[in-house]
């Protein structure tokens, strides 16, 4: 029984698509067969499996345990709950591997599969490989069953160990994702004053779509911080392994400001420690991890990406402009939005210093958000290519770890390709308005010559 996935959702990170058009019961239990046939191979008969609050996750999760089972592979089902508990339950159950069905920060029409193999991120050729074995049924058979599991209060006890933070006033917003019961339970066992928004799970998101790296989806978050004068806010994306930050005043903390505030307790613990950054991170960023004794590294967008990478340099945090956070200090290794929330709150105890005025302390830089256009997938690493000739001709001072990151007097900018969709990514810092005008106008003119222009903004 031969399986073709549709080919827009064999994605870079995860498998993802529109339910019911480009994502179907029949290719979650095509995924539970290869994922099953492939953790049989090596040696391996149990797969944790967790699931989001979508409404399309119960039936999802129903089609890939039948073809995890149909591949002799035992299902530990964990139930609902943000994706950062199955990668616990992956680390500490006796599983081989696990599965969280997920739609991630997209519209409540979409769904998806992100997977762990053994401990190791599971991505790239690796989720090709599945559309080539489903393309063959290229399946071992068998037969097993499954146990349903309650691992959330044993996730969140983990969330607090070590825990040594003062009494903060806060406030939560879980957008209706995955993350709001166990968000429920955390500010049960943390000091201080806690207020909640939107913490029951509803997969139609019916208060702001659940993505914090977005300004207008903080609006909710940012009106409880000023009503009851709060110390700062903490948001979370539908399956909580993205966070979102604002300080007392309201001012967003972006993914690397945060890994600045993080990264100053770890590198006390860990002097000289490798620091991890996507391409997209603030120079200040780089500059500030150099500052406080450790190794800025600057890598590649992607959570499956970084967490290759900390394993290979032995970094014991990373992150990324899109809230990723990693903690392999003191935790796991892998992308923990509500852990990197409990970390902050310890953060800020270390160092003696409110959120808002460690935000404060930062260098106020000129920036723009991440732009994100069309462009025809034939074309996209093509152009990135091009740009890359056409600055090292020229002898431009050009960082190509990930796309093309330019730095000149006036700042930096970066354009790269998309490894998930069909756009090109641009960002520029510079230290005041006509410094950025004049980055802006260097990528305007590089997408000229390769034939393009900037146009509307792309979704995520």
């Amino acid at each position: 029984m031969t399986h073709q996935f549709h080919p827009t959702s064999l994605r870079e990170y995860d498998i993802r698509g529109i339910v019911g058009e480009t994502l179907t019961e029949k290719d979650a239990y095509a995924i539970g067969r290869g994922f099953g046939t492939l953790i049989a191979r090596a040696g391996g008969s149990r797969v944790a499996v967790g699931y989001d609050g979508r409404l399309s996750s119960p039936k999802m999760e129903a089609a890939l345990v039948q073809g995890l089972n149909e591949s002799g592979i035992h299902a530990v089902k964990i139930g609902l709950g943000p994706t950062p508990m199955l990668y616990y339950a992956e680390a500490v159950l006796d599983v081989d591997g696990g599965i969280q069905i997920t739609g991630s920060h997209n519209p409540a029409n979409y769904n998806g599969f992100k997977m762990v193999f053994q401990h190791a991120p599971f991505f790239g050729a690796d989720i090709q490989k599945l559309g080539k074995m489903a393309a063959e049924a290229d399946w071992v058979e068998g037969a097993a069953d499954s146990e349903q599991i309650d691992i959330m209060d044993r996730y969140v006890e983990r969330l607090v160990e070590n825990f040594d933070g003062a009494a903060y006033r806060i406030g939560w917003d879980a957008g209706n994702g995955a993350a709001g019961p166990v968000v429920e339970r955390l500010v049960k066992l943390l000091p201080g004053e806690h207020h909640l928004l939107f913490t029951e799970v509803d997969g139609n998101f019916p208060n702001h779509h659940p993505d914090p790296t977005e300004e207008k989806n903080l609006a909710d978050l940012r009106k409880l911080v000023a009503d009851k004068r709060l110390d700062f806010g903490l948001a979370f994306d539908g399956d909580g392994d993205r966070i979102g930050a604002i300080d007392g005043e309201g001012r967003i903390i972006w993914g690397d400001q945060l890994l600045a505030i993080l990264a100053e307790p770890v590198l006390k613990d860990e002097p000289e420690a490798t620091i991890i950054a996507d391409v997209k991170a603030s120079q200040a960023l780089y500059d500030r991890i150099a500052e406080l004794g450790g190794k800025p590294l600057m890598w590649k967008t992607g959570h499956s990406l970084i967490k290759s990478k900390m394993k290979e340099t032995g970094s014991p945090l990373a992150g990324e402009m899109s809230g990723h956070i990693f903690f392999k200090h003191q935790y796991y290794g892998f992308d923990d939005a509500i852990y990197a929330a409990v970390r902050l709150i310890r953060a800020a105890t270390a160092l003696g210093k409110s959120v808002t005025e460690l935000r404060g302390s930062m260098p106020e830089m000129v920036n723009t958000p991440e732009m994100r256009f069309q462009v025809d997938e034939s074309r996209k690493f093509a152009v990135i290519g091009e740009v890359l000739d056409r600055l090292k001709a020229a002898g431009a001072q050009v960082n190509d770890t990930d796309g093309a990151r330019v730095n000149t007097p006036d700042g930096w900018w970066l354009l790269r390709a998309s490894n998930t969709q069909d756009v090109l990514v641009a960002r520029a810092e510079a230290k005041d308005q006509a410094g950025l005008d004049r980055l802006m106008a260097q990528i305007d003119e590089q997408l000229a010559l390769s034939g393009l222009e900037r146009g509307p903004q792309a979704a995520h």
